[in-house]
Formats: structure tokens, C-alpha cells, sequence
């Protein structure tokens, strides 16, 4: 987010970050006005009060041994959705990234299987409540700088903690103390567990973070993006195993389509057993994609035949879009094929984590699908709305061309 001087002053002065005339998803210069004035605001402090929505941050570099720490911004009250992505999937992406950035992060190291320490009970404490904890933090210097992840949300300025203290009480939840004094529950029953009575998928992924699910002898620190991507996996992978499979197949074909913040998302359901794919377009001039000159396509798959181990290719995205897709089979209680597509345009330039995927997915699934007979239809509709083009995603999608293959999908193809 640097200075933006291929972007006409003209264009600025008509949009006033209204309209987003300069093709990027969000305003550059309200997102760089809005973080140069936190940085005035804590340069010189270093005793911050504040509640944390909940939040906590576990880094991964030099594991075993990693940074962790609680998270708040400088005011007090309900800062819930500060660290709440499923509150996110219609706001402007300046305000996410506003909040974000007012989080400071106060750190220090600890070793990944220490968690009965008296600093780790105090982030447990923080972490088990479903509202907001009011917590003070003294850092050994004022806090600075930010990070940028395709894992994690966005974070605010950061510096070495030297104390922090619970000031004031949380609210936990039944099922969220059960599982956290129960020392033998294994992590991925607890998971799904909580899951299953509506404890949000953040929320879960920080518990697993901070080492307050499994059994006792294995309950350990999980770095932040470690715990985001393994809940996706965990949760969908029950859902996929234990319910859609068994399922009726879908007795049409559904497309899925949402566009939003120089994104397109396109989801084809097919009738058939379980299998996913999940694919991205990179635009150039895109996060990453941002001095090439063509587009790139990459993505992965399974098959219903074999189970998942390996890491997907792709990255978090992957489990991300899948959880999103095996929650939409679950709720109408039926199986299908599915090939998940994302296109991202120029000017969608900065990393805000892989929530991004899974709530604007889980959005579009809440949408009325296009409903079709054919693979013909579908592509059809596809072509309404991608520029990569219905004739390339066929090309790369490793699913749709193994049934062209095998001809599974002549039934569905209209005669010419």
C-alpha cells in the first residue's frame, strides 16, 4: 500500500473513495490516511487499555518456540466483530481493514508446550469468552508496523510485552468449558463438537490456537494460520465423510455465482459422488499475481475414491472453499460434484486472509443457484460473467475433463 502514482488526481478528486474509479477494491488513499493516523496514535505509548473483541495471535516463526499474544484496540466496549469474519462478508473492505489495523498485538515467546503458565492461563482466559475482555498491556516499547497474510486477517502494530492483566470478566459458553477441562477428548472431536452446537469457526480456530482442545498429553500452541486451515479440514471433512456421501445425489446441475471486490466466485454442483476442486485465476496486478503479464490459473482436487491427506496444493483457500461447499450440500442433505472457480481482478492487491473465501462462499451459497440441465447450460452461464472464459476453465479443471473422459457427463450434455 505504498504510493499509488500510476492513479490519476482527476480520478480521485471524482471518486473521493466513493465509487472506486481507480479499479482497485478498496481506497488507497482512506486506508493509507487511516493507518498513518494510528501510527501517530501509539507512537510514543506504550500502556494501552482496551477490549479485546476476543483476539490472540500465535506466530509460527522458530517453532517450537513462538511469539503469542492478545490482541485489542485502544477503546473499550463491544469490539466483538473486530475478530468475527462472519460479520464481514458485505462490509467495504477499508472498514475490515480499519478495524484491523487498530489491533495491537502485545507479544512475547513462549515455547509451544508450555500452556500451564501463568501468562498462557491469562490468554486462555481471554479466549474461552464469547464477548468482548477488557485487558490491559504494557509493552516495552510503542508498537509499530503491521502484517499482511493470505492466512490471517489483517493485524495492527506490535511490540514485545512486557505485562498484561485480565481487568475485566468474559462470558464462555457450556460446550466451550466442557471441552476445555475435558483431558481426553481428542482435538478433532471437540472440534466438531463445538461446531456442531454453533460455535462459530473463528472462534474454534482460536481455541485450537491457544492449546485449549484435545487431551492433555498433546495440547500444545498452534500457529494462527496452522489453526485456521486445520479447522476448515477438520470440520469439512466430517461433514463430507459422516453425512454427504451418504446423501442422494442432486438431480440437476447448480451454478453459483457472486462477484464482489474484484472478485468472482463460481460454484457448478453436478450430480455425482463427493468430489471437489477448487481453482483460482490471478489477474495481473492482483495480490499475487502483481507484476506478471498474463493470468494464472492454479488449483487442486479429490476425488471421491480416496481420501484427502496430503496439503492441498493451493494452499488454505482450498479448505477454506471446500468447508463453504460441504456446508451448503449438509443444509439441503444431498451429494454432488463440485467445481469451485475464483477469478481475482487487478486492484485487488492486498492479502486479508483466507476468511475471505469461506464467508463470501458461504454467502453465495445462501443465493438461489442457477439450476440447469446440461453442462452445456452451465457453461453457458459461466460465460456470462467470467473474462478467463468458460473454454480455459474447461481446459484446466481436472475434474470436468476426467468426466469428458470418461464420458460421465454425456447425459447431462445437450445434443448439437
Amino acid at each position: 500500500m505504498g504510493k499509488d502514482s500510476n492513479i490519476d488526481p482527476k480520478l480521485c478528486l471524482l471518486c473521493r473513495g466513493a465509487r472506486y474509479l481507480c479499479g482497485k477494491a478498496y481506497c488507497p488513499i482512506i486506508t493509507r490516511t487511516r493507518l498513518w493516523s494510528k501510527a501517530i496514535e501509539m507512537r510514543s505509548s506504550t500502556e494501552l487499555l482496551g477490549s479485546s473483541p476476543p483476539s490472540v495471535f500465535v506466530g509460527r516463526i522458530g517453532y517450537p518456540y513462538v511469539y503469542i499474544g492478545p490482541l485489542t484496540p485502544p477503546i473499550s466496549g463491544d469490539t466483538s466483530i473486530y475478530d468475527l469474519p462472519e460479520q464481514w462478508s458485505s462490509l467495504p473492505l477499508e472498514d475490515i481493514i480499519d478495524m484491523r489495523m487498530s489491533l495491537i498485538l502485545g507479544r512475547t515467546r513462549v515455547m509451544v508446550r508450555d500452556i500451564e503458565n501463568r501468562f498462557v492461563s491469562s490468554i486462555h482466559e481471554v479466549v474461552l469468552s464469547l464477548k468482548p475482555v477488557d485487558i490491559e498491556m504494557h509493552l516495552e516499547k510503542p508498537p509499530k508496523g503491521f502484517n499482511l497474510s493470505e492466512f490471517e486477517p489483517p493485524i495492527g502494530p506490535r511490540a514485545p510485552l512486557k505485562e498484561f492483566r485480565v481487568v475485566g470478566s468474559g462470558a464462555s459458553s457450556r460446550v466451550i468449558e466442557k471441552f476445555y477441562s475435558d483431558a481426553d477428548a481428542k482435538a478433532s472431536i471437540a472440534i466438531v463438537e463445538l461446531y456442531r452446537s454453533n460455535t462459530p469457526v473463528t472462534v474454534i480456530q482460536r481455541l485450537l490456537s491457544v492449546g485449549a482442545l484435545g487431551r492433555k498429553e498433546n495440547r500444545r500452541l498452534v500457529p494462527t494460520r496452522w489453526s485456521i486451515t486445520a479447522v476448515d479440514d477438520t470440520i469439512s471433512k466430517f461433514l463430507i465423510e459422516n453425512r454427504i456421501k451418504y446423501y442422494q445425489e442432486i438431480d440437476k446441475i447448480y451454478v453459483f455465482v457472486r462477484s464482489i471486490h474484484k472478485n468472482l466466485f463460481v460454484s457448478i454442483l453436478i450430480p455425482g459422488e463427493w468430489s471437489f476442486e477448487w481453482m483460482e485465476a490471478w489477474f495481473p496486478r492482483s495480490t499475487w499475481n502483481m507484476y506478471g503479464d498474463t493470468v494464472v490459473i492454479e488449483g487442486d482436487y479429490e476425488l471421491y475414491t480416496a481420501n484427502r491427506r496430503d496439503y492441498a496444493a493451493i494452499g488454505g483457500c482450498y479448505y477454506a472453499a471446500r468447508l463453504a461447499t460441504a456446508e451448503y450440500l449438509e443444509r439441503i442433505g444431498r451429494k454432488a460434484t463440485a467445481v469451485v472457480l475464483r477469478e481475482i481482478y487487478p486492484g485487488f492487491d492486498i492479502p486479508i486472509g483466507v476468511w475471505f473465501v469461506r464467508e463470501q462462499l458461504r454467502e453465495m451459497y445462501r443465493d438461489k443457484p442457477f439450476v440447469v440441465e446440461t453442462i452445456r447450460e452451465a457453461l453457458n452461464i459461466l460465460d456470462r460473467y467470467s473474462v478467463v472464459g468458460s473454454r480455459t476453465w474447461a481446459e484446466k479443471s481436472y475434474i470436468i475433463r476426467k468426466m469428458l473422459k470418461e464420458r460421465r457427463i454425456d447425459q447431462f450434455i445437450s445434443s448439437r
